[in-house]
């Protein structure tokens, strides 16, 4: 049986300038380069950044146009020249991430570091990313998905651990717990937070889980947060979180900054224990960090940044998927609800993850 024929054009959302609306139209199917493989994708996952790509809110610079998207998932249909690896050959499941290359050659990529190589391209920001039909994504960096998630619709549950799920569990490994002790995760109720609920609790950790309002505690409960706290609900968020850990009530371990808003980052070392570690992954548009330099100092809290996982946490991020202990929540739309999507995050009433059917 032969591949299927690439057409020469497809739809896609793409970002013609800041604030949007994102234009739903149609385009060029592109062609891989030597390094890459051309990508069928079949669902694409809609995340946070995305909105922020789209406001054009971020220091960072942003190709215009540019394709939105970054959590793809399809088939491989065409490959480069160069391509070798049989784990992206034809008819290959693979994902489409927020670094959708690197040099491969720096100081950073070299140490596995290869989210801070400077010449990085970046999916659906500084080059076309996963909101068409077909995308082109650099060979090395394709995540490589299990072959048995092609059928059904997962691949569209897996798309969100593309970048979600990734960074999540990169956020934790960052953060040095180890089981059997806790992490707050404030955001805990969004598309990040759902899934790092659950990764934590892979992991062997307690979690207490900070959001605001009462369908996101329930969400949260049932992804298996031990806790959870309303920070609408309450004047005194320090002292509940702290004592939510243990008979000492002394704060926890660790605590993931997942909230697309500023106060949360400000909060954070309050209610943290001695030795704690903040993970900062949220990016709010132009918010800052400020903590009392004392108390940081004399209860020697870390506070450190974490961004996307390089292709090894990708591989092992998508582990704990294929053996179902992360079961991401998610809502299917069509393509051509991209600006619905991105509206419901702006009045924050999206709970877990919208998936987009390219098919639609």
């Amino acid at each position: 049986m032969g591949q299927p024929e690439i057409p020469k054009e497809q739809w896609a959302q793409v970002i013609e300038k800041d604030g949007g609306p994102i234009s739903y139209k149609r385009i060029p199917v592109p062609k891989p380069g030597p390094n890459e493989v051309l990508v069928a994708i079949k669902y694409s996952g809609v995340c946070h950044t995305d909105l922020h790509a789209l406001n054009g809110d971020w220091p960072a610079a942003r190709k215009t146009p540019v394709v939105g998207g970054h959590e793809g998932a399809g088939i491989v249909v065409a490959k480069g020249a160069l391509v070798t690896d049989p784990d992206v050959g034809l008819g290959r499941a693979v994902g489409i991430k927020w670094l959708q290359a690197s040099c491969l050659g720096c100081g950073y990529c070299m140490q596995a570091d290869e989210p801070l190589c400077p010449r990085a391209a970046l999916a659906g920001y500084t080059v076309d990313g996963s909101f068409q039909q077909y995308a082109v994504v650099n060979a090395a960096h394709a995540a490589r998905i299990p072959s048995s998630l092609i059928e059904g619709e997962g691949l569209a549950a897996v798309a969100p651990i593309l970048c979600a799920g990734l960074t999540v569990y990169k956020g934790l490994k960052e953060s040095g717990a180890r089981p059997g002790q806790f992490v707050a995760i404030v955001g805990a109720g969004g598309g990040l937070g759902s899934l790092a609920i659950q990764y934590a609790r892979a992991m062997g950790l307690h979690v207490i889980a900070i959001d605001g309002g009462k369908e996101k505690g329930e969400a949260c409960k049932e992804l298996g947060a031990e806790a959870y706290v309303d920070f609408m609900a309450t004047q005194t968020l320090v002292d509940d979180v702290k004592a939510l850990t243990g008979a000492e009530g002394l704060g926890p371990h660790a605590a993931l900054l997942l909230a697309p808003m500023e106060k949360p980052f400000q909060q954070a070392t309050a209610y943290m224990r001695p030795r704690g570690v903040v993970v900062c992954i949220g990016i709010p548009a132009g918010a800052r960090i400020s903590m009392p330099v004392f108390d940081t100092v004399v209860r020697m809290i870390t506070v450190k940044g974490s961004y996307v996982g390089n292709r090894q946490d990708t591989a092992e991020a998508l582990d704990f998927f294929a053996r179902g202990l992360i079961n991401a929540p998610y809502k299917v739309v069509g393509l051509s609800e991209v600006q619905s999507v991105f509206d419901l995050m702006k009045e924050n009433k999206v709970v877990g993850r919208y998936v987009l059917d390219m098919s639609r």
